[in-house]
C-alpha cells in the first residue's frame, strides 16, 4: 500500500512540476479584479487556510490582484526582530522542518532515508565548501503564511545564483516522493558575508503554482523562461537583520546554511517560527 501511495504521489508531483503550468497560474493570480469580487475571495481563502488578515498592512479591499494579497506586507511591528550579539533569526514565517549541524559528508536529510548534497543545492562545490562544518535549517512556508523573506543576519549580499529547474510541490507528498526535490526545483541562492558568522547562504526554493520568486534589491523574477546564472553586484548589498530580501509568489521553502560552527539552536524541528524569531544563538 505504501509503495502504491508513493508512486501515485510522485506521478501527481511530476504532473504539476512543469514551470509552464505555474506560469499560467501566475497570470491568473496577476489578474486585476474588482474589489467586489476579489475581497470576498481573499476572505474565503483566509478562512480556508487560516491566514491572519488582522496583521496585514492593508484590508482585503485594497489589493488589486490575488498575487498582491499573497505577497502582502504586514503592519508595522507585527514581526519584532530578536536582538543580541550572535543571534541568527528566522528569515520567514515557517514550519521548521529541520535544524542542526551540517553532516561531514555535506548531505542534508530531505526525509528519512533520502538526502541531497549542499553542492547540488547551491549549484557549486566551491560555494558549498565553507558550510561543511556549519549549521543548517529547512523552513517550509504554508499557504496561510506571510511570504516575504528577510535577512537572518547583519551582513552583505556578495552574490546570488539563479538555478533553473522544475517546480515540484514542496508539501509533504512532494518531499516524500521526489528524490532530491530541493536540488531539482528552480531556486535563488543568496550568498551573504556576515561579520559575526562568516558565509551564510539563504536558498529560496520555488514550488508548483505560480512558482515565482523575486528579490527586493534586484530586478530578478524567476519562472519567466529565462536561463539562470550567478550574479555579482557592482557593490555588495548591505543588510540589517530583518531587512527584506525577497518574496515567494505562492508557497515554498527556505534552506538556510551558515558556516559558523558555534551556534546553539533556540528552536526545534517541528516548531512554528516567525520572521525575526531567534533560530540560533552563539553557544
Amino acid at each position: 500500500m505504501g509503495g502504491a501511495r508513493g508512486i501515485l504521489e510522485r506521478l501527481a508531483a511530476t504532473a504539476v512540476s512543469w514551470p509552464g503550468l505555474s506560469r499560467v497560474t501566475g497570470r491568473l493570480s496577476d489578474l486585476r479584479l474588482p474589489s467586489a469580487i476579489l475581497a470576498p475571495a481573499i476572505r474565503a481563502y483566509a478562512r480556508a487556510f487560516g491566514a491572519d488578515l488582522s496583521e496585514a498592512a492593508l484590508p482585503p479591499e485594497a489589493y488589486p490582484s490575488f498575487d498582491a494579497f499573497f505577497t502582502r506586507r504586514l503592519r508595522e511591528g507585527a514581526r519584532p526582530i530578536a536582538s543580541g550579539a550572535g543571534v541568527v533569526v528566522s528569515p520567514s514565517d515557517s514550519r521548521l522542518s529541520a535544524i542542526g549541524p551540517v553532516p561531514p559528508d555535506g548531505r542534508l536529510e530531505q526525509v528519512k532515508g533520502s538526502s541531497y548534497s549542499i553542492e547540488a543545492l547551491l549549484g557549486s562545490a566551491e560555494d558549498a565548501a565553507p558550510f561543511r562544518q556549519g549549521a543548517h535549517a529547512t523552513l517550509y512556508l504554508s499557504p496561510a503564511m506571510y511570504h516575504r523573506v528577510h535577512s537572518p543576519v547583519d551582513g552583505r549580499v556578495v552574490a546570488w545564483r539563479h538555478v533553473a529547474g522544475r517546480l515540484f510541490p514542496v508539501n509533504g507528498a512532494g518531499v516524500r516522493s521526489v528524490p532530491g526535490l530541493f536540488t531539482r526545483n528552480e531556486r535563488v541562492v543568496l550568498f551573504v558575508e556576515a561579520e559575526a558568522h562568516g558565509p551564510v547562504a539563504v536558498v529560496l526554493v520555488g514550488a508548483a503554482n505560480v512558482g515565482r520568486m523575486s528579490l527586493a534589491f534586484a530586478d530578478l523574477v524567476t519562472n519567466r523562461g529565462r536561463p539562470g546564472g550567478r550574479t555579482v553586484p557592482p557593490e555588495p548589498v548591505a543588510l540589517k537583520r530583518g531587512d527584506e530580501v525577497g518574496a515567494f509568489h505562492l508557497g515554498s521553502t527556505v534552506v538556510l546554511l551558515l558556516a559558523d560552527p558555534g551556534l546553539r539552536p533556540s528552536v526545534a524541528a517541528g516548531d512554528l517560527v516567525r520572521v525575526g524569531q531567534a533560530l540560533w544563538r552563539r553557544g
